[in-house]
């Protein structure tokens, strides 16, 4: 029976993970927004005081905040997730990952490191996609990167009035709590959103009804008359003036539409206030300004991009917090939970989990999201042999499982930092196409040592009294081990000793959680203020300038910086208006 079950769990456990079919309305329904096109529907040329490239996490509330006073074009080169089950329903998670096609809210990369990735790819940017939990950064972080704390707070409320819920709190997750306080992560903080040693209950972005509420909600904030969004407009380059001034500024961006029809936007003529921001995530961001002639210069000349600013620290630093994770099958059914929980410890390490009673369990189609061989994880496949048919039939095989195989949840763990940092290259001069990106996990021994001390956590609270009800007895935490070695997380090899070194087991079975950022950080590609170094009229505002993630989870401040650099920026430019 041992081997059946855990042959069964092995190939099923992280198919099935985070991915619920459970009953939840259809879709939210899209909000009136009057100031919302298709790019097709563009001028052939326009003028705005700001140009907002990428409305995802940070484009959005930015473009909200600078819409109140000032013209504004913000330029999405995805669709919008209203209408889109498998975006707003939290029981299709993970869905939009097995969506390889070019419509797809989320596109799929690879790092040269062999771990499988995504990006957005729509209105809203990765809070369409992720797993909702929403938490702020902690006080040390903000103080360290030289926000205001007042406004920074202003700004996390002004998001939180529209995006943040209190989750429910059920058997499985509260089994996860117990257990956490019982190893020692303490103090107990109880619900919320604040960064704080020891347990607690973060906010989610799902609402009780397990809708999503997205960074394109925030758009409800916007003067309608002030905002533009354009959507499948994809931006090819910035343009730059040069002849005249003391150094290159910005002066307008090239995008196209769906059809590849090219159009041209242009900042305000006489305005020297008016400025292009770039919002396009740590993929998209340093890639734009590669691809507008601001890079390192021998790697733009390789491509036959005319070089506007030698800056040789755009797409370097890149880094990726990696996650691993312990499956542990349940004897009882458990709750469909995302993540709820979080043990902030105090050497660098955060524990949270996930659970679903029966993660293909009322769906007429199985589909497995995120851990999916849909979304290529095979590891145990070269990547050559990684044909649809290869993958079908591994979808088929896990099709065929009993439902019991899916019944259980994960405890994972996620480093602080990280330390390690790798760097970005374009691969072509297309904008579709997504760059080369190597994240360098573990590289740095205090990154992997955070991640054995993370996982004997995890060990503890398996083995603790407050989860004992939902592990079997006769599977020990080393089987435990074992059975998650198995699984086809990444395309990285597998060592022999690595189900007894902890060590090991971080490096083989690593894998995303999606907060990879740099390669426009602050102090080497912009100031302080988020302009570009070296040009005029352009900043990034993003997780690409981030050094480190902030808090157990970024969308939070992603979202907070948005609005709070969108203040800054009225403030400074009304202030300066006035004193005229």
């Amino acid at each position: 029976m041992m081997g059946v079950g855990l042959w069964r769990f092995t190939l099923a456990a992280f198919a099935g993970v985070l991915v619920f079919f459970h009953g939840f309305c259809s879709s939210e329904k899209a909000p009136n927004y009057s100031f919302m096109h298709q790019a097709t529907t563009a001028p052939a040329i326009s003028y705005y005081d700001y140009i907002i490239v990428g409305g995802g996490t940070a484009g959005c509330p930015l473009a909200a905040t600078l819409s109140q006073n000032y013209s504004v074009l913000l330029l999405e080169r995805g669709g919008a997730p209203y209408g889109n089950p498998n975006i707003t329903d939290m029981g299709a998670f993970g869905a939009p990952f097995t969506d390889v096609s070019p419509s797809s809210p989320a596109q799929r990369f690879i790092s040269e490191d062999g771990v499988i990735n995504a990006r957005a790819r729509v209105l809203g940017g990765g809070s369409c996609l992720n797993a909702g939990f929403y938490t702020r950064a902690a006080a040390d972080y903000v103080e360290a990167v030289g926000w205001d704390s007042g406004m920074v707070k202003e700004s996390y409320e002004w998001v939180e009035k529209v995006v943040a819920f209190e989750p429910p709190m059920l058997q499985w997750q509260s089994a996860v709590r117990d257990g956490l306080l019982e190893v020692g992560v303490v103090p107990y903080n109880g619900f919320t959103y604040d960064h704080i040693y020891g347990t607690k209950v973060g906010g989610s972005i799902f609402d009780r009804d397990g809708h999503r509420h997205t960074a394109a909600d925030l758009l409800q904030y916007a003067n309608p008359t002030g905002l533009t969004v354009l959507l499948h407009a994809t931006v090819h380059k910035i343009t730059f003036r040069r002849k005249g001034v003391v150094r290159p500024m910005a002066r307008g961006v090239i995008f196209r539409d769906a059809l590849g029809k090219k159009h041209k936007a242009y900042l305000k003529r006489g305005s020297k206030s008016s400025e292009i921001i770039i919002s396009a995530g740590a993929l998209g961001s340093p890639q734009t300004l590669m691809l507008s002639g601001v890079g390192p210069a021998q790697h733009l000349k390789a491509h036959n991009i005319t070089l506007v600013l030698d800056q040789p620290m755009v797409g370097q630093r890149m880094s990726d917090n990696p996650m691993n994770a312990i499956f542990v099958p349940s004897p009882l059914p458990v709750e469909v939970s995302l993540i709820q929980v979080v043990g902030i410890t105090r050497f660098g390490t955060y524990i949270e989990a996930a659970s679903g009673e029966n993660f293909a369990g009322g769906s007429s189609q199985r589909d497995f999201g995120m851990f999916s061989p849909k979304i290529g994880q095979l590891a145990t496949v070269p990547p050559k042999q990684r044909t649809p048919e290869a993958i079908a039939k591994a979808i088929d095989s896990m099709s065929k499982l009993e439902e019991t195989a899916f019944r259980g949840g994960f405890i994972l763990e996620k480093i602080m930092g990280p330390v390690s940092t790798g760097h970005l290259e374009l691969r072509t001069r297309n904008p579709n196409d997504n760059p080369s990106v190597t994240f360098n996990y573990f590289k740095e021994p205090e990154d992997l040592q955070r991640c054995v001390q993370g996982m004997q956590i995890i060990e503890k609270i398996i083995d603790s009294k407050a989860f004992s009800k939902f592990k079997y007895d006769y599977l020990s935490v080393p089987a435990l081990i074992n059975m998650t070695l198995n699984f086809p997380v990444n395309l990285l090899p597998k060592h022999d000793n690595a189900s007894a070194s902890l060590e090991q087991f971080c490096k083989d079975t690593v894998m995303t959680i999606w907060h990879y950022h740099g390669g426009c950080q602050v102090g080497t590609v912009v100031d302080h203020d988020y302009k570009v170094l070296g040009v005029d009229a352009l900043r990034v505002i993003d997780g690409s300038t981030f050094n480190y993630s902030p808090g157990t989870n970024p969308q939070a401040t992603v979202m907070m910086l948005g609005r709070y650099m969108g203040l800054r920026i009225l403030k400074e430019r009304l202030g300066s208006a006035l004193s005229k």
